[in-house]
């Protein structure tokens, strides 16, 4: 470890450009990209990028204070359509490749977002927030006055609600104005609604002729109870609709092939609930048989990958070849994602890469692939992979950043669980390391529970280790990546053998690593990581100091507050609170709370419907009320999301009480 870089900072987080939704151009000879940064406001800002594969930097293509994101070529290549919210909400604009100014094509009241074009590039169809009635052929757009007004005089309205699903974390409480698909003749410069009704109509691709619109939607009448997502067929001259599939389970990421006459898609029928693993499914439009291609793989379709600096959207597929004949897709397998093929004719799974790090998202060209990748000590690049498999880099994202930064390279490791299984964890060394040292440890939790930590850049881990801590993140069982069986074997079982994994993990690491000084042990974790370090704290003292992050305290609140509690409570504990409320106590840390004596800091948003707010307070109340080391830190218009797409000044505060917190208890 070079001494000559300084240690990282919590505020090194607005120094990072973060890469995402990686895009060739049509002849295959470039490709486009977004760049986030936070700019000298502390606000995000996200910029269209363009790099011919010859060629060692990018340029840019926007320079506004704004968020610019999802380019998409025409198929001539002359052109691109992408989105941004410059005028204060987000609205579709076109620029020439060539050079010159973008113009403004859409001025939609609540925005227009996802464009795509029709593969004769005479439209462009995306997706708009509509109420009933709205005219699409009639959309103005507010000035920035108007929306603050009527911001305004919306937050002195009661809402009234009649519906189970009424709020969302990333949205919050529902209105009546729903997503729908709209499509944009270039020529006439008219726009013409394609879908309607009171549910959200999710594009998902057009067909080679244009003539067909895929998307996804729950459309039946009992919508608001259920979790299921169809795909349908819109025939655009006519209108008529056709559903693919039967509301049995959860569909998306589909597409047409080459020819339009088959559709490659994502989903399960809620075989293990929450836990089911993705399969991938090929469905016949003509004959409409549906063939599964995923029999028997055992591992995670998507990006599982958790991390801290990973903003922006990037294909993930699956994604047709030209002749369709094969398909790629990114999938999720023990602490890695890569990118993977799947041969139409035999159903022959290949590994096209995978390099035990994080392949985020992908573009792909007549045999050929961008690769968007973060490692440990790398938060992204890209890079080319051709017909050969020869990966070249590309960019050169954050190279003066981590020119002056120590950044650590975890420690793979595995250990038994208690009852033989085998566990995956990194241990990060803190900065400076020197042997014959004892350090301070935080054992870091994820959420989900169904996701999983790997080998991508995580800020978060990095500064703890800058901070000199050891660090050490495992995936116990219930995450992704080991396969179907160890991503359900949580469920029902909360603060069971996931927690004992936990611990077997903290005797593994003492019994291997002789510098962890074992009377300075910290431990934390957010969302079902929040609720774990509650329930480790209820049930050992062998910890020091504790941080819980929009956590869960209490299951039978949680089931009427939470935005999904009234399913994922059934889901992941068996029973909900009306079926039985002495199961759900049992599972629940408040019940511990008497034995607690870690000093124990919680940090909450005061916006998170996820986990609401209300979650951290019984603990604190609880705690406080029993003379317990307890403190409360609250933060304002902040979603559950805080500590990966929240305001970067709250990002950087937020740290910075967790740093402090073990500073004073470590």
């Amino acid at each position: 470890m070079s001494e000559k870089k300084r240690p990282l900072k919590a505020d090194d987080l607005t120094k990072i450009d973060v890469y995402s939704d990686p895009r060739f151009t049509p002849d295959g000879s470039g490709f486009a990209f977004v760049s986030m940064t936070v700019n000298d406001k502390k606000e995000y800002e996200s910029h269209l990028l363009f790099q011919r594969l010859n060629e060692k930097y990018p340029s840019c293509w926007t320079f506004n204070e704004a968020k610019n994101s999802n380019p998409r070529f025409s198929p001539d290549g002359k052109k691109v359509v992408f989105q941004s919210d410059r005028s204060g909400v987000p609205q579709l604009w076109l620029l020439h490749t060539d050079g010159g100014e973008a113009w403004q094509i859409t001025t939609f009241k609540h925005g227009a977002v996802n464009p795509v074009w029709s593969s004769d590039g005479k439209s462009i169809i995306f997706s708009a927030s509509l109420e009933k009635g709205d005219d699409v052929t009639n959309q103005e757009e507010q000035s920035k006055e108007e929306q603050r007004k009527e911001k305004e005089d919306k937050s002195k309205k009661p809402i009234v609600i009649t519906r189970l699903k009424h709020k969302s974390d990333a949205k919050g409480f529902h209105d009546e104005k729903y997503s729908q698909i709209v499509l944009y003749d270039i020529e006439k410069s008219t726009f013409k609604q394609l879908t309607d009704g009171e549910a959200h109509h999710n594009f998902e691709d057009i067909s080679p002729d244009g003539n067909q619109i895929l998307y996804t939607a729950n459309l039946n009448e009992d919508a608001d109870y259920e979790l299921t997502n169809d795909l349908y067929l819109l025939d655009v001259p006519t209108g008529d609709t056709t559903k693919l599939t039967d509301s049995t389970g959860g569909y998306g990421s589909a597409s047409f092939s080459p020819n339009g006459n088959r559709i490659a898609c994502f989903g399960h029928e809620y075989d293990y609930l929450g836990a089911t693993l993705n399969e991938l499914y090929v469905l016949d439009i003509n004959s409409g048989e549906r063939t599964l291609f995923s029999k028997g793989w055992n591992f995670q379709l998507g990006d599982a990958m958790i991390g801290d600096t990973r903003l922006g959207q990037s294909e993930l597929g699956p994604v047709w070849d030209e002749n369709g004949k094969h398909l790629y897709f990114i999938g999720t397998d023990h602490g890695s994602t890569g990118l993977y093929r799947v041969s139409l004719d035999n159903a022959e799974l290949e590994t096209l890469y995978e390099e035990n790090n994080h392949v985020f998202g992908f573009s792909y060209h007549k045999g050929e692939f961008i690769l968007g990748i973060s490692t440990p000590t790398d938060p992204c690049n890209f890079y080319h992979l051709n017909s050969q498999g020869k990966l070249k880099r590309l960019t050169n994202a954050n190279e003066e950043f981590l020119g002056n930064v120590t950044i650590s390279e975890p420690e793979e490791l595995t250990f038994k669980a208690e009852d033989g299984w085998d566990i995956q964890g990194w241990l990060i060394r803190p900065y400076g390391f020197e042997e014959g040292k004892k350090y301070p440890f935080v054992l870091e939790i994820h959420g989900g529970p169904h996701a999983m930590y790997g080998q991508t850049f995580f800020h978060e881990m990095q500064l703890l280790a800058a901070k000199g801590y050891v660090v050490l993140y495992t995936n116990p069982r219930g995450s992704h990546g080991y396969g179907q069986e160890f991503v359900n074997a949580c469920r029902e079982d909360y603060g069971g053998k996931d927690y004992t994994d936990l611990m077997s993990a903290v005797d593994n690491a003492l019994e291997t690593y002789n510098f962890i000084d074992q009377d300075r042990l910290g431990v934390t974790g957010g969302s079902y990581g929040g609720f774990m370090a509650n329930w480790i704290v209820g049930h050992t003292n062998r910890f020091k100091a504790a941080v819980t992050q929009r956590c869960i305290s209490n299951w039978l609140s949680f089931y009427g507050v939470s935005d999904i509690g009234y399913f994922f409570t059934k889901w992941e504990l068996g029973k909900n609170l009306l079926e039985d409320p002495a199961k759900l106590w049992d599972f629940s840390p408040l019940k511990y709370a008497v034995n607690v004596e870690t000093p124990l800091l919680i940090v909450h948003g005061e916006k998170d419907y996820r986990c609401p707010i209300e979650q951290g307070e019984q603990m604190f109340t609880a705690l406080k009320h029993l003379r317990k080391e307890v403190e409360f830190v609250r933060f304002p218009d902040a979603n559950h999301e805080l500590s990966r797409s929240g305001k970067p000044e709250m990002r950087i505060e937020r740290l910075n009480h967790i740093t402090r917190w073990f500073e004073k208890y470590l």
